[in-house]
């Protein structure tokens, strides 16, 4: 783990177009090293969020008021305290992302377009299949059939949104290029937009599990278009009046123990709602990992398999496999609250998609730097 320990500096600092001009090609360079490995609560992720979990049960159970009370406040479907938490976790994301290295694209043009065909015309696809064999055939007999159908409405949720935030850290973990990492992240978070909504409308549609297009559009704008419009213009005036370097060490670290409350929090509120369902069918959270980790296995090790076939270097196949196979679950979370409620089962498979995140995105970093060797012929 010494390399996890080791990393230094940030791959968010990159400049932007008021800046750009004014800096040249190495100091750009200099700027995209990656500044933080795993941190702390990263590393122990999928710890608190069993810790999230034992609390929010133990409250759900113990004290009923509680969840009951949180979930009169609400507006139009929506629960405001989660709502509220959630934002909390989105907005410093997206003032992490920089569009200025959309200008960099063309540098690993078959690494774009392979991530991002892979997380938007594989994935999803490869999500719902799984979810249908597992939920509706393999595990038919310990789920009644309204369990199944929103387990895997769940499931379409997590599989149609790729990660943009954790990935920085797999990225810096396996010793990826920092550019191209942007680049894609960028990419990423500028299709979501578009392609997100209408390919889980039309596989929800198939699996029989139909909302309102203008909810889900609705949704999507107020967890990723209205926070990701806010941290552009946030970012902006940063650099424009300060420096990539004071926001990189004095904006953002500041904010981010905010950022891990507003996510430790939302896991208690969401375990809260989930307790009665969680105690009386305590196995249902193993059946569900099943898919999820299958579905991050299989899209690696396609992305992986292709990024060798086509030559990319060990830097770019590493970043390019693992964006390829990671969630973006906090999107998730608020989308599936929204659509169907805190109570619903299909809730907690996005739940169950942080819980299994990091430990098995961390056993793919593990792989990826012991064959880098055999991408040696790529460099």
């Amino acid at each position: 783990m010494s390399k996890i320990q080791d990393s230094s500096i940030a791959l968010q600092d990159v400049a932007t177009p008021c800046s750009l001009d004014k800096i040249s090609e190495q100091e750009i360079h200099d700027e995209e090293q990656p500044r933080d490995a795993i941190g702390f609560f990263e590393k122990y992720l999928t710890a608190w969020v069993l810790v999230c979990m034992a609390a929010g049960i133990a409250i759900g159970h113990y004290i009923p008021s509680i969840p009951t009370n949180l979930q009169k406040l609400s507006f139009a479907g929506v629960s405001l305290p989660i709502a509220v938490l959630i934002w909390g976790m989105i907005f410093p994301m997206m003032m992490q992302i920089d569009f200025a290295s959309l200008r960099q694209v063309w540098r690993s043009p078959r690494a774009i377009f392979l991530t991002t065909g892979i997380n938007y015309l594989v994935q999803p696809f490869v999500m719902y299949g799984l979810a249908t064999l597992f939920f509706y055939v393999i595990f038919r007999k310990w789920l009644t059939a309204f369990e199944a159908d929103q387990y895997v409405a769940g499931a379409v949720i997590v599989g149609g949104c790729p990660c943009t935030t954790m990935v920085f850290v797999w990225s810096v973990l396996v010793n990826g290029d920092p550019s191209y990492t942007l680049t894609q992240v960028a990419v990423n978070d500028l299709l979501i937009l578009i392609l997100y909504s209408p390919i889980v409308k039309l596989l929800l549609k198939v699996s029989s599990v139909d909302i309102p297009s203008m909810t889900l559009l609705i949704t999507v704008a107020i967890f990723v278009l209205v926070p990701l419009l806010l941290g552009i213009t946030a970012r902006f005036l940063i650099l424009r009046f300060k420096s990539a370097e004071f926001l990189n060490q004095k904006v953002l670290p500041k904010i981010k123990p905010f950022t891990v409350c507003a996510l430790l929090l939302t896991l208690i509120l969401i375990f809260m709602f989930q307790a009665d369902a969680i105690i009386s069918h305590p196995i249902n959270m193993l059946l569900i990992a099943v898919p999820l980790t299958l579905l991050t296995w299989s899209v690696w090790s396609l992305a992986y398999g292709l990024a060798y076939l086509i030559k990319l270097p060990a830097n770019i196949a590493g970043p390019a496999s693992l964006i390829a196979g990671s969630h973006f679950f906090e999107l998730a979370v608020a989308v599936t609250i929204s659509l169907f409620g805190p109570k619903d089962p299909s809730v907690l498979v996005t739940v169950v998609a942080a819980l299994v995140e990091v430990p098995v995105m961390l056993s793919l970093c593990f792989l990826c730097n012991r064959t880098q060797s055999l991408f040696a012929r790529n460099q």
